[in-house]
């Protein structure tokens, strides 16, 4: 058993068929009016298209999901308020603070700056990237009031970023849960892969999931960890040595596709 099951769905105005994990992550999707089945990982071609033989009405093109035209990006010439790129590193919880920045008399620092510094740190860390042909975008919405804190795209691919603040703490990953210091465990990594999978389903391609540890003082992931990387800010530059996954023409269209605020509005 693949353990792979369809889900049909409306999107842009046309049907597509998704194919979805039983964690109800997609792997993969058919439109019927172009004939071609989008697959996010090569991995699981067989098996995609095991499960979509029964409404496959003909010859399809299978293959990973097509880069946007020229005509298509010419479209994403963005007003300002729609563009995501000049977003700063943290930008939700500095318009958040500004706007209320908390009591000075407060026993306890407010966890907002603590959250900030991680995603300063880990946004600062990304940025450096910037030369070797990736880009950040930071701060990105989605609704329901969540936010991807960084996506990154770049000759590696495309990758999904979550900070935590960890300064001088220990830290301890047992899939799903997340353990900093004395504080109670939670569930973080379900919530990092909702993330990626929600990016994947705005831009038609694989995104991976990373959670980012600001400032760790140790780190131990006591299980095998599925499709997800743990990474203190300070590695965050191995990245720039991954390759052989888009072309630069590949990294700048899926760029313009990012930072168009649009493109999250119905993840």
């Amino acid at each position: 058993m693949s353990g792979l099951r369809v889900v049909p769905a409306w999107r842009h105005g046309q049907e597509r068929l998704y194919v979805c994990l039983t964690d109800g992550r997609n792997v993969a999707w058919y439109d019927r009016d172009t004939a071609r089945v989008n697959l996010l990982s090569e991995d699981r071609r067989e098996d995609v298209l095991d499960t979509l033989a029964p409404f496959l009405t003909g010859p399809v093109t299978v293959g990973p999901p097509p880069v946007p035209t020229p005509a298509e990006l010419a479209r994403l010439t963005l007003h300002p308020d729609d563009d995501l790129a000049p977003n700063r590193p943290g930008e939700a919880l500095l318009v958040a603070l500004d706007r209320d920045p908390g009591s000075a008399r407060r026993l306890r620092p407010d966890p907002r700056r603590r959250a900030l510094a991680a995603e300063q740190a880990v946004g600062d860390a990304l940025d450096r990237l910037e030369g070797g042909g990736w880009h950040t975008v930071h701060s990105v919405p989605l609704p329901g009031a969540d936010r991807i804190h960084h996506l990154v795209i770049g000759p590696g691919g495309l990758f999904a970023v979550r900070a935590l603040y960890a300064r001088k703490q220990r830290v301890l990953v047992t899939d799903p849960m997340v353990t900093v210091g004395r504080r109670e465990s939670r569930p973080l990594l379900r919530q990092i892969r909702a993330d990626a999978d929600r990016a994947a389903y705005a831009l038609t391609a694989e995104v991976r999931p990373v959670l980012a540890l600001a400032g760790p003082a140790d780190l131990d992931v006591l299980s095998p960890l599925r499709e997800l990387r743990v990474l203190q800010d300070t590695e965050l530059s191995s990245l720039a040595r991954l390759g052989g996954v888009l072309k630069p023409a590949d990294v700048e269209a899926l760029h313009a596709m990012a930072r168009d605020r649009h493109t999250w509005r119905k993840v």
